[in-house]
């Protein structure tokens, strides 16, 4: 039954080389695994189940009856749908690290957001965290501490890009990104748009045009950048952002 349930988990990657790296096994000794030959050692299961997000009944149930349960995007229900976008966005088409974004302010039009997100891997899923900014929290009348600005997401593979569900701590709001990669020097922007979850008003903003620029994990590249958080005005914005925003054009 384990090995029946390993090749089951081990379809969802295109390369038995690769999987067997990631989990830090020879490729012969995973190989035997797989046809049953061998048995993992405790440390070795243990560390098994965790790189793929199941328990210890793997050895006893089919992987199909426990493997995702309780987990609402590769569960049976949106498994085929969600699911390989979820579970297969390789580094090359959105890498892990720090991104800057630019977008106009939904609480103020005549100013934009100037942040940062950091993206990364966890058990083949893709995250991404952040802090709204102070000054947008305060004109909301929200506090401004650490825990009421953060917000995490999920990140998925879509044709021509990327999309984001991201939600503030408790679900208090919701907003869905989606990004595309356009063409730079360092092929490390990408543009889209950003829509939130709030009921139509005549003076609110609920979705502008958004930028993303990969920053890395270079440290003084990310706390340079992280000094320029916040609102700004048109004219302050870094002219290629201020450029893929498109500012001044509708959008559509």
């Amino acid at each position: 039954m384990f090995g029946a349930n390993l090749r089951v988990l081990s379809k969802q990657y295109p390369s038995i080389s690769e999987l067997s790296r990631q989990l830090g096994i020879n490729r012969t000794q995973f190989n035997r695994y797989l046809s049953g030959e061998s048995f993992p050692r405790p440390d070795v299961l243990d560390r098994i189940c965790a790189f793929f997000d199941v328990d210890a009944r793997i050895l006893l149930d089919p992987v199909e009856a426990l493997a995702n349960k309780g987990h609402i995007l590769n569960g049976s229900v949106l498994k085929d749908f969600v699911g390989p976008g979820v579970n297969n966005l390789p580094e090359t088409v959105f890498p892990s690290g720090f991104y800057r974004f630019t977008r106009r302010s939904f609480v103020n039009d005549t100013q934009f957001v100037v942040g940062l997100v950091y993206v990364f891997r966890e058990s083949n899923n893709t995250y991404v965290r952040g802090f709204e900014a102070k000054e947008a929290m305060r004109q909301q009348g929200l506090p401004a501490d650490t825990v009421t600005r953060e917000f995490r997401g999920y990140v998925t593979r879509q044709e021509d890009g990327v999309a984001m569900m991201i939600s503030r701590r408790n679900a208090m709001t919701c907003s869905f990104n989606y990004l595309a990669r356009v063409a730079s020097f360092e092929n490390n922007f990408w543009v889209g748009y950003v829509t939130r979850t709030v009921r139509e008003s005549a003076t609110g903003t609920r979705v502008a045009r958004m930028v993303y620029e990969h920053l890395g994990k270079d440290p003084k590249t990310v706390w340079k950048a992280a000094r320029t958080q916040g609102f700004c005005s048109e004219e302050d914005l870094m002219p290629f952002h201020a450029r893929l925003l498109q500012i001044g054009d509708p959008f559509r």
